[in-house]
């Protein structure tokens, strides 16, 4: 399985980035919208999407004037599975553990 970038994991671990990403999951929205909808000014918004998009997780989309983004389920969705398959891994060295320990 491809390996994702630690720098992706970087972006996702703050909760303002979180909120961002659940709101594109939803639909796409500017800068503003966003800010609209979030504790935090405009500008704090643009860095954010800055760093999301430099991660790969999110891409402006032109509307007239005005610069929407989209969460690019792609990524996410490759991020999700990277880390069920660790999930699986863990879960299948506790049961060889658990199996060890029982049959002492």
């Amino acid at each position: 399985m491809p390996s994702i970038p630690t720098a992706v994991f970087a972006v996702l671990a703050d909760d303002t980035r979180w909120g961002i990403l659940e709101l594109l999951g939803g639909e796409d929205l500017s800068a503003s919208a966003l800010a609209d909808r979030l504790p935090v000014s405009r500008q704090a918004i643009a860095k954010h999407l800055a760093a999301l998009e430099a991660a790969g997780l999110v891409e402006r989309i032109p509307v007239g004037r005005e610069v929407r983004y989209r969460a690019l389920g792609s990524v996410l969705s490759a991020v999700g599975r990277r880390l069920e398959t660790i999930g699986a891994q863990w879960d299948a060295r506790l049961a060889r553990i658990k199996h060890i320990a029982e049959n002492l």
